[in-house]
């Protein structure tokens, strides 16, 4: 199959889930047979306009974008559609709800079959002024519309397309990325006056709606002997939100603020850590839960129905979304009760390797692929790994 990927910032990946789900999964693809063309903004890749290379067989393209808050993901989408229109594609696969608002394009001007993978209602995230909202609200309604195929990766989000627009989904969650070996000697982490399993730890951008800042509210209240709190994570699009943490992290010596971090030193934070949380409002699948429950370190998140579905039955602990004292209760206990949050974790990393899994997911998703190449009019397939429900939209309900 010959397929154009739009949506991702590029590759290789610095920082968000898209751009680690992609250089998983396609290279993969490649090594299948398949050729794929992602996409991507000259802004991220750091490359000329319509420059090209390799990743891993994925050919890269560079579209012309700038660093403008919030129009750089919609100009470089709709580049990208425009693009792939002029190519021979069997598959174009869109990632995330803002891109999908130029599904129409490749729909009524090619023959390719388009795929939508929804990671989360972005429109509901609150670095989005009210304008974006709007627009990517219009991509979520464009892509129910437009695409023969439909990925959520998750079963709360696979039931609001159902509730919201009777629209069926593909459910096929995310996989955390491969770790790979990491500095036995914990020489970065004690850098950052560091010991290992004594301290939280938080892996996300700090964003409003990833709640970085209930979380310190939370430390500094509690105040727990012996323990630090380390934030990594990029500013992202928030930055007044942002400049704003990072001052309670300054007069603070218990709270480090590491950046983003990446490879060795990512993977080293994450091993070290004796607590990850996660206080979001609003997720789809998190990638950097699933990493950390899949290296066994225990978790704490809110209950958002995303985090419920991985971690209820045992396997973490949860508490009231965006209730400090709820937090604080948590963390005192987690802390206290480390026989008992390691047996939780134990049963995590177990259910993450058992249930995760970046083959068994470019399978699911080559399936589709085949599925609504094959499919002029909507079917119905076994369901023997994610429990899915294809729906497609034929060109006689536009």
């Amino acid at each position: 199959m010959k397929i154009a990927v739009i949506g991702a910032k590029g590759l290789p990946p610095k920082q968000g889930g898209i751009e680690h789900y992609c250089a998983e999964v396609y290279p993969r693809m490649v090594a299948l047979g398949h050729r794929v063309d992602l996409y991507a903004r000259s802004s991220y890749t750091n490359s000329s306009w319509f420059d090209h290379y390799d990743f891993w067989g994925v050919r890269v393209v560079s579209l012309p974008s700038r660093n403008w808050r919030g129009l750089d993901a919609f100009i470089a989408s709709a580049l990208g559609a425009i693009a792939a229109c002029g190519q021979q594609y069997d598959i174009v696969h869109f990632h995330a709800l803002g891109p999908s608002l130029f599904t129409f394009l490749p729909r009524i001007t090619t023959s390719a079959k388009v795929v939508v993978t929804c990671q989360g209602l972005d429109w509901q995230r609150a670095k989005w002024g009210n304008f974006s909202s709007r627009l990517i609200h219009m991509g979520e309604k464009t892509a129910v519309r437009c695409a023969h195929g439909l990925i959520v990766v998750s079963k709360d989000l696979k039931s609001y397309f159902l509730q919201t627009y009777n629209r069926d989904t593909v459910y096929i969650p995310n996989a955390p990325a491969s770790y790979a070996g990491s500095d036995p000697n914990f020489a970065y982490a004690s850098s950052l006056g560091l010991t290992q399993g004594r301290y939280i730890l938080f892996v996300g951008r700090l964003v409003p709606e990833k709640r970085p800042d209930l979380l310190l509210e939370a430390f500094c209240a509690l105040k727990p002997a012996g323990w630090k709190l380390v934030l990594a994570g990029g500013v992202s699009d928030t930055r007044a939100f942002s400049s704003k943490l990072l001052e309670t992290v300054a007069s603070h010596p218990n709270i480090v603020f590491a950046g983003e971090l990446q490879g060795n030193r990512l993977w080293e934070i994450v091993r070290g850590a004796g607590l990850f949380v996660l206080p979001s409002d609003v997720e789809g699948l998190p990638l950097a839960m699933l990493e950390a429950m899949r290296e066994g370190i225990p978790v704490l998140a809110s209950d958002i129905s995303p985090h419920q579905q991985l971690i209820n039955s045992r396997r973490g602990m949860l508490f009231e979304a965006g209730n400090v004292d709820s937090c604080i209760r948590s963390l005192d206990w987690a802390i206290n009760h480390p026989t008992e949050i390691a047996a939780m974790a134990e049963n995590a990393q177990k259910y993450v390797q058992l249930h995760y899994s970046w083959e068994q997911i470019t399978s699911e998703t080559l399936k589709l692929y085949t599925t609504v190449l094959n499919s002029p009019e909507p079917v119905s397939v076994s369901e023997p790994t994610f429990s899915r429900v294809p729906g497609f939209v034929t060109k006689k309900e536009m």
